[in-house]
């Protein structure tokens, strides 16, 4: 059986995993173990962040309707129990960009629910 050599191989897989991690600092960037290991970190913390993110996303939702409600007299969670009364499906992010961006619109549907 002949020799076979897998340089070419590992070599490729090597500079893959460092093509990964560029613009990493210090031995992350430079050495294929610290660069593996920094690999599975990057992806660990990007699935549970890309879950964070929804959460941060409602929370902020929540803060910009608040601050749209507060000056026409109504607090956040009476709105919601009023929307949800009437009937009146609108999800939060539209209810947070109306209440930022177009306040008139937003005073028309929290005077429709009061």
């Amino acid at each position: 059986m002949t020799r076979v050599k897998r340089g070419t191989t590992a070599l490729k897989a090597r500079r893959n995993t460092l093509a990964q991690v560029k613009g990493y600092r210090f031995g992350r960037s430079k050495k294929e173990a610290q660069a593996n290991d920094a690999i599975s970190h990057a992806g660990a913390y990007a699935f549970a962040h890309r879950r964070d993110k929804k959460n941060v996303f409602r929370q902020l939702w929540t803060v910009k309707i608040n601050a749209g409600l507060r000056p026409l007299g109504f607090s956040y969670s009476k709105f919601i129990g009023a929307l949800k009364k009437n009937k009146i499906i609108i999800d939060r992010k539209i209810l947070a960009n109306l209440a930022e961006f177009n306040p008139e619109t937003f005073a028309n549907i929290v005077s429709e629910v009061k």
